[in-house]
């Protein structure tokens, strides 16, 4: 009975305290919002409009969470805004103090789990806003030794959401998190790139013909081919850091379409500046609030960055696999590492799994970018309600390019061959080299040489051996690697 009464007693003076939420069953509290009343268990620290997403939007199965760089970046913003408006006299010190601990907190890795939302949603991202907002809230009051949904000492709107709309606030994340995630894909590209010129250097005086068409062309050096792999990726650094600069512009205190209705005095600047501090990035406000609103150009230009990116890394996945075709019916130039059998039916098959990856993961990120395309020019008016998807797609293009790059290297690329023997074998017997010869011989001459070579399936060296047209040592200065392929 003692126990009974206590009970009774703590929720009583509980309730004077809490007057936006009450107890509801046990284990649970019930919080409400514009169209009622909704239950929420006392261990959650969203609140009633996550609760009300979580019930709407079971979509993709992929939330805020499982982007780590996402939910630092929702913090990051807030954390920027809270500091704004304290900067202006419209927030108390306990409420700064209250929210930046528990910033900290989630970005020292804490409380991920509870950011819940689905990264498919319709709203233009409200239910992933308050999720924050609610999260950010409780964990501020728990913090401070009050109970969760004690809203009256700090709240999800009025506090976390100040001098905000989810239509500034959310499109700015998506930027803070592009970047973030930036961060972690270029590392990946340039050792990739480190790689490909370790092999060119490898394989500098490795002789070999080159084709176009899928024909014999003239002579050049597998070293050649593989600097060429890194130069096209290396465009793509410069290209990514560009696109990047792009998503510098933020329009953080336009509010609902960019006329700063309800943003304190000094709001937009200071929270770009504080912003820029936390990410150590050049973030601005934009100079026009309502344009940039409504235009997602800089989700264009970053998403078309990663794309060509991936029509480079496609293109040289495809040749890897070609110049590794075989072992005896294919080209055969280059040996890929041997990661797992190939078939469950032909015996002593490997197949080349990590540049088919590396294709299967280009193919999604260039659908991905056609997806932002879409989504980028089909808002209507102020706002584009479609910056979900231009969200999803993005940072899930950014993921796969960062892992798939990593074990392109790792797996593929630091483990590759030459065969030496193949390759010269096709330099004997390819007419291609023929050109290199017409200083020499003459074109006419060389003309009869391909003729002949085609209709006897002799090499060029071998008939210009039978006719004894040059020695042994002008063959040998003809055919440096250095003086034929221009290096």
């Amino acid at each position: 009975m003692y126990l009974r009464n206590k009970l009774l007693l703590t929720i009583i003076l509980g309730l004077m305290f809490l007057p936006s939420q009450t107890f509801g069953q046990e284990g649970f509290r019930t919080e409400k919002d514009l169209l009622g009343e909704k239950q929420i268990p006392n261990d959650a620290y969203y609140g009633v409009q996550t609760m009300r997403a979580l019930e709407n939007f079971q979509i993709s199965g992929y939330t805020t969470k499982d982007y780590p760089e996402l939910v630092d970046a929702f913090v990051l913003v807030k954390l920027a805004a809270i500091r704004a408006n304290y900067d202006s006299g419209a927030l108390p010190k306990y409420v700064l103090d209250a929210v930046e601990k528990a910033c900290k907190e989630v970005l020292a890795g804490k409380y991920h789990d509870q950011f819940l939302v689905d990264l498919y949603q319709g709203g233009a991202g409200t239910s992933a806003n308050m999720n924050v907002n609610e999260v950010l809230a409780n964990i501020a009051l728990e913090l401070s030794g009050k109970q969760k949904g004690d809203y009256a000492y700090i709240e999800p709107h009025d506090h976390l959401n100040m001098s905000q709309s989810t239509n500034d606030s959310y499109p700015t994340t998506l930027k803070v998190a592009m970047i973030l995630m930036n961060q972690k894909l270029l590392p990946e590209l340039e050792a990739l790139i480190a790689s490909f010129e370790k092999k060119g250097k490898e394989f500098e005086n490795i002789l070999k013909m080159g084709r176009t068409e899928l024909q014999d062309a003239i002579p050049m050096t597998l070293g050649q081919e593989f600097n060429a792999f890194a130069s096209q990726l290396k465009a793509s650094i410069d290209e990514l850091k560009q696109a990047e600069a792009n998503l510098y512009v933020i329009n953080m205190g336009g509010t609902a379409i960019g006329t700063k209705l309800t943003a304190q005095k000094g709001f937009v600047e200071n929270c770009a500046k504080h912003l820029a501090e936390l990410t150590g990035k050049k973030i601005v406000p934009a100079k026009d609030l309502i344009a940039a609103t409504s235009d997602l150009s800089s989700f264009v230009v970053y998403s078309s960055a990663l794309n060509t990116l991936s029509v480079r890394l496609s293109k040289i996945a495809s040749d890897l696999i070609l110049l590794a075709s075989g072992p005896r019916t294919g080209l055969f130039e280059i040996n890929l590492p041997p990661l797992q059998p190939g078939s469950s039916i032909m015996p002593g098959k490997v197949n080349p799994v990590i540049p088919e990856l590396v294709n299967l993961v280009t193919f999604r990120v260039m659908g991905n970018d056609v997806a932002v395309t879409i989504a980028s020019k089909s808002g209507q008016l102020q706002l584009n309600a479609y910056e979900p998807l231009v969200l999803s797609a993005i940072l899930e293009s950014q993921k796969i390019l960062t892992n798939t790059m990593k074990a392109f290297k790792t797996k593929c690329v630091d483990g590759i061959t030459a065969n030496e023997n193949v390759m010269k074998k096709y330099i004997d017997q390819s007419v291609g080299i023929v050109t290199a010869l017409n200083p020499v011989l003459g074109y006419e001459k060389t003309t009869e040489l391909a003729k002949e070579a085609l209709e006897t399936g002799k090499g060029i060296l071998e008939l210009i051996r039978e006719q004894k047209l040059l020695t042994e040592d002008q063959i040998k200065e003809l055919l440096d690697p250095k003086k034929m392929t221009g290096q």
